[in-house]
């Protein structure tokens, strides 16, 4: 079965809870006896010579405009038209931004698989006409979609209201558990002291509220020695991002930039409180991350994040014009007050969320081939 998944930046090592998932997710279906090719946005690919493959998924570099809210867009359309030409199987398409090209690939006899991952066009960064394109793209998904995939209840509930699409695959998203990390040199590095700072993750965009956190943290009564740690970056420079990095800097937080690997597991294994404030979510990989190393966690109680089913103290109560203040309080008690948590992850184990895709994968293929040799 020849697959083409698209609507992600790439992989390995760029930045994005979906590329993460894709990242995980393609070399186990590649596993399972898929033939898979992402294709990649090639503004972000880093590596020199770019890779061609990786982990047995094979990649195809295509070019794509470097202007936020249109790259995913016509990178998709570019990608459709590879799957086309290529006469793949399926093509899996990624977040309902790409979505917007489902309709070329049913015109073109594709068989389309699509994975919402968030209303993002909730998110505030967006202009007029991008949330446009990203409405369109979850309603053609809804609407023309061989199949649906939503990684959360929350997803698959508005799916239902909005479109009366029932026929979805709820599969969550996963989280590799980490082996045991002792090492402490990278988090010395940025002068940290194991379980004295608090840890954020995540792209620098409003709606993570990095900006809040900040001033959230500098408000807080809080032993002297506590740093605030965020790890990420904008993919595009804003004025968002300068003026968080701005307010980091004054405030003495630690900008890590963007990282990956050992290092990324290093400070989350140390990490004395690891705070989430995001007013949009799809189903956070950076959570589950987390989870995965038992730390203690703090949550806006957006209704993403409630899914997850976390304790009830490790939520503060999200509120645009009064959040800092909640924030500040929660972070106290949970610093000076906390409760450990043992975390259930179970249902978010990525071999067994392969094989429920790769069955969605095999469900659209064959019923396309019965219904072939029905009309014969």
């Amino acid at each position: 079965m020849r697959i083409v998944v698209t609507g992600l930046r790439g992989f390995p090592g760029i930045q994005g809870g979906v590329e993460t998932h894709c990242e995980e997710l393609c070399p186990r279906i590649a596993a399972l006896g898929g033939d898979i090719t992402v294709t990649r946005r090639k503004p972000f690919i880093k590596e020199s010579p770019p890779y061609t493959s990786y982990q047995s998924v094979k990649f195809k570099d295509l070019n794509a405009p470097q202007k936020s809210g249109f790259e995913a867009a016509i990178h998709t359309f570019r990608s459709v038209w590879y799957a086309y030409r290529t006469q793949a199987d399926l093509v899996h398409i990624q977040a309902i931004g790409p979505c917007i090209a489902v309709p070329l690939a049913k015109l073109l006899g594709l068989k389309v698989v699509a994975t919402h991952h968030g209303p993002d066009y909730d998110r505030r960064k967006w202009g007029r006409l991008a949330r446009f394109i990203l409405r369109a793209g979850e309603c053609f998904a809804a609407r023309w979609a061989d199949e649906v995939i939503v990684i959360s209840t929350v997803i698959q509930d508005i799916l239902k209201k909005k479109y009366n699409r029932t026929n979805v695959h709820l599969i969550y998203n996963g989280v590799t558990r980490p082996p045991r990390t002792d090492s402490t040199d990278q988090i010395c590095a940025w002068g940290l002291t194991p379980k004295r700072y608090i840890l954020a993750v995540g792209r620098f965009v409003e709606e993570k509220n990095f900006d809040k956190l900040v001033s959230a943290f500098s408000q807080a009564h809080l032993p002297a020695d506590y740093r605030l740690v965020i790890a990420g970056d904008a993919d595009h420079e804003s004025p968002y991002s300068k003026s968080l990095k701005a307010a980091a800097k004054a405030h003495g937080v630690v900008l890590t930039g963007m990282i990956k690997g050992s290092p990324l597991q290093e400070l989350y294994a140390h990490a004395g409180l690891f705070v989430l404030p995001s007013s949009h979510e799809g189903l956070p990989i950076t959570l589950l991350e987390a989870m995965s190393h038992q730390i203690p966690v703090l949550v806006s109680d957006i209704p993403a994040n409630n899914a997850v089913g976390l304790p009830a103290d490790c939520y503060f109560h999200y509120d645009e014009a009064h959040s800092i203040e909640e924030l500040t309080k929660a972070i106290e008690k949970k610093v000076h007050h906390g409760v450990a948590h043992t975390y259930d992850l179970r249902r978010y184990d990525w071999d067994h969320i392969a094989q429920q895709t790769y069955a969605v994968y095999l469900q659209t293929v064959q019923r396309e081939k019965t219904t072939e040799q029905t009309c014969v």
